[in-house]
């Protein structure tokens, strides 16, 4: 099984991002894998998010809900993804986690309606070569 396989498969990612200073920030997330790519979903004005408009490299692994992780860091890049991009990742997170991704997309987009909140963003994640 090749390392995209096996984050694909995984329940959670711990998606590594790192702040101007080059201090890590790990955190547990939902993924789908769609082709080449892992797919996230999260708030566009959450710290990953705005950790990766400054740069795009991040370290992923298989994790449980804690973060606690089960396989070895990888290397690999993301980009945030455009509002169209976004709407399939959320769609897709929905399917894979059932009732549970149904009830915290519609919570996030319930919040994304509120006076100056900022909705949601995907991100694509890409395995360095």
């Amino acid at each position: 099984m090749s390392t995209l396989d096996e984050l694909g498969h995984a329940k959670y990612l711990s998606l590594t991002t790192f702040r101007r200073d080059g201090t890590p920030v790990a955190t547990p997330v939902w993924l789908v894998r769609e082709g080449d790519s892992l797919r996230v979903i999260t708030q566009a004005d959450s710290g990953k998010a705005k950790r990766l408009r400054h740069t795009t490299r991040v370290l992923v692994a298989p994790c449980d809900a804690r973060g606690n992780l089960k396989g070895a860091q990888v290397e690999a890049a993301a980009a945030l993804q455009d509002p169209a991009e976004t709407a399939r990742t959320a769609q897709l997170v929905e399917s894979r986690y059932g009732l549970l991704g149904k009830l915290l997309m519609w919570r996030s987009r319930l919040a994304a309606r509120k006076p100056g909140a900022a909705g949601q963003v995907g991100i694509a994640v890409t395995l360095a070569p």
